[in-house]
């Protein structure tokens, strides 16, 4: 992973503006608007760490869940073709495209295919 900043379970983006020669980013995975920003890479980690703190404070202020909430699910865009190989190997394998899509992700991001509480017969 690049141009990525971690503090506290939370995740900033990092980037660079060669027009205003600084360095900027914003905390990601949240349902607000944050953002920082540094003259350096130094300034910039403690600029997130700083907006990171004053975000944390408020939501605890406002009583505020600090992290978005997901849905568990999504609408993905793939190619014809992909969805068509996904789709045979879902059947080869005798689980749903859905279930399918989960394993593939969990397998991904390093983690076992977790049970949801969803009806799995729609799945």
């Amino acid at each position: 992973m690049k141009d990525i900043l971690k503090y506290k379970n939370f995740i900033g983006s990092a980037h660079f503006s060669m027009e205003d020669e600084v360095f900027y980013g914003k905390i990601m995975g949240i349902n607000d608007l944050i953002s920082f920003e540094g003259s350096s890479v130094k300034e910039l980690k403690i600029s997130f760490e700083e907006a990171v703190e004053d975000y944390v404070y408020l939501c605890e202020k406002m009583r505020k869940d600090p992290f978005k909430s997901y849905k568990g699910s999504l609408n993905v865009r793939i190619g014809p073709d992909l969805h068509k190989k996904a789709a045979e190997n879902a059947a080869m394998q005798s689980i749903t495209l859905n279930q399918y899509i989960r394993k593939a992700i969990s397998k991904e991001v390093n983690e076992e295919s977790e049970p949801y509480s969803v009806d799995k017969s729609k799945n």
